[in-house]
Formats: C-alpha cells, sequence, structure tokens
C-alpha cells in the first residue's frame, strides 16, 4: 500500500486552516481549497503546494482528501456536485470531518463507494487552538485498512484519535453526543453569567472564580471569555449549534429517548438566531437574556 503523500483539505475556516497547516508542518503536500480567496492566500503563503477555489483541477494530485465543511449539504457538493469525487483516483480516501448524522454519513459512504473511493467517518473536536497546533481530538469509524492508509494525515491533524469502529456513522453519533455536552455547557455558562450580570457582580469576577473552582468545564472557561471582553467574532457561530442541537434532537427522536436538558438548549440557541444573533460567536446566545448589562453590548443590540 503506498503512502500517503499529498492531501487536499476541503474549507480553510477555523478548522480546517489549522489542520491544514499541521499538515504542511508534517511534511506533506497540501493542496487547500476554498471559497474564500483570503483563507487560499494566508495557506499558499504558509508553504501549501497549491490552493484554489475548485479541487476538481488537482484531483489527480492527491493520495487523501480531508472534508472539513460545516454540514451534509457542503460534504455533498464540494464531493459529488463539484465532480470532485468521479476525478479522484481509485482507492483515495476521503476523511469527512464535518458534524452530520449518522444516515447522512452512511450515505456519503455509499456514494463514494461508487466511485471506488474509501470513507473514513471522522468528526473532530477542540477549536481554532487545538487545529492550529495538530492536536485535534478525531472519533472516528471505518475500515482498519482506511485508518491505516491514512494514519501520516492523522497523526498530523490530532493528538487523540479515537477508533469507534468499523461502520460508518458510529463516529457521526459519537460527536453529536459530544455536541449535546458543548451546547448545554455554553447554554448553563451563559445562563450562569447572565444571572451575575443581573446580580451586578463584575463577570471578570465571576469568570476568574467559576475558572478556578468546580463549576468550570472547557466550553464555559474558552466561550465565556468571549462574554467578558465583549467580543462576538465567530469562532463557532450560534447557527451552528442550532444545527448541532437539532441533529441531537433528531437522534434522540430515532431512539426514543428524552434529552431534558439539550432541548432546553437548543431553544436557547434558536432564540439567539431569531434576535438576529445567529452568524455571531455561540457565546452570544447570553444575548437573549433581557434586563442585563453585558461588556461591549449597546442596549440598542439587545
Amino acid at each position: 500500500m503506498k503512502e500517503i503523500q499529498s492531501v487536499g483539505v476541503i474549507g480553510l475556516g477555523s478548522m480546517g486552516m489549522g489542520a491544514a497547516k499541521s499538515c504542511v508542518r508534517a511534511g506533506l503536500q497540501v493542496y487547500g481549497f476554498d471559497l474564500n480567496r483570503n483563507a487560499l492566500e494566508e495557506l499558499g503563503a504558509y508553504g501549501a503546494t497549491a490552493v484554489s477555489g475548485n479541487p476538481v483541477d488537482y484531483a489527480r494530485n492527491l493520495d487523501s482528501v480531508l472534508v472539513l465543511v460545516v454540514n451534509a449539504q457542503q460534504v455533498n457538493t464540494v464531493l459529488f456536485d463539484t465532480g470532485l469525487a468521479a476525478a479522484l483516483k481509485p482507492n483515495t480516501p476521503v476523511i469527512v470531518s464535518a458534524t452530520i448524522s449518522a444516515e447522512d454519513a452512511k450515505q456519503i459512504a455509499s456514494k463514494l463507494a461508487e466511485h471506488e473511493l474509501l470513507m473514513l467517518d471522522a468528526p473532530v473536536s477542540g477549536g481554532a487552538v487545538k487545529a492550529e497546533a495538530g492536536e485535534m481530538t478525531v472519533m472516528a469509524s471505518g475500515a482498519q485498512e482506511t485508518f491505516a492508509l491514512l494514519d501520516p494525515v492523522l497523526k498530523a491533524t490530532a493528538s487523540k484519535v479515537y477508533n469507534i469502529g468499523e461502520a460508518i456513522g458510529l463516529g457521526a453519533t459519537v460527536k453529536i453526543i459530544h455536541q449535546l455536552l458543548a451546547g448545554v455547557h455554553i447554554a448553563a455558562g451563559a445562563e450562569a453569567m447572565a444571572l451575575a450580570a443581573r446580580a451586578d457582580i463584575p463577570l471578570d469576577l465571576m469568570y476568574d472564580v467559576v475558572t478556578n473552582a468546580a463549576g468550570n468545564s472547557w466550553m464555559f472557561e474558552n466561550r465565556m471569555k468571549h462574554v467578558v471582553d465583549g467580543d462576538y467574532t465567530p469562532k463557532s457561530m450560534v447557527d451552528i449549534f442550532v444545527k448541532d442541537l437539532n441533529l441531537v434532537s433528531d437522534t434522540a427522536k430515532e431512539l426514543k429517548f428524552p434529552l431534558p436538558l439539550s432541548s432546553a438548549a437548543l431553544n436557547m440557541f434558536v432564540s439567539a438566531s431569531n434576535a438576529g444573533f445567529g452568524k455571531e460567536d455561540d457565546s452570544a446566545v447570553i444575548k437573549i437574556f433581557d434586563g442585563i448589562k453585558l461588556p461591549g453590548v449597546d442596549k440598542a443590540e439587545k
């Protein structure tokens, strides 16, 4: 089996850019693909072999493909609507790292198989900082041969790779369960900080107390810092958690399983999106609370 020497990274957002740069540092030939010209220029300057808005132009150069887009619709667009899957060399492994349903993962794998392509169902976590450092957490399912083939890319981009099993869809399901926790933690953190604001407790003080006490979580520490700073520049948007917590809800419906906390969190994110904050950082879910003063937020905005 020929060792992978090149990888095409599709989607150069906060996670994809970090993964692509990590692959450059690992010595892989990196081809970066995105519609954002600034992202292409950034990766090109970092040392990518080539960057383009059209991956089909470089399909025959790719030993592997890493797809880091937002949802299943975008995965299908970049792989099939563009003609990329048909243009790739047979047996090219494709890492699908979007947060999608198990059923969507199975359908994408089936369509890739029609083109004699392999798939790793491999959602990721860790945020932009971990992606930039090549230290993402990958929760993946797929054939053992596919794992082995993709070892150079996985080593370049991740500090932890969990092999969930051979069945496509298992990786997607583990990520969905993870997103239940992530969404609830952000919503609970926002609720706590909103209560602190209502009680006229300085939010930087409240943040310092929690991050040095038992109530802390990774999501609280990361996202509530944005609230303290009054900076809602999106790393992950409110609308991402509308999507992800809806995936959680759909999974629960299929399993006939009640999820009271994640349902409440979903309603909070939907309310934030409905209020016009959907494209802001997901910490902006705190803006749904009335009667409080937040750092950097004008009253007219709320």
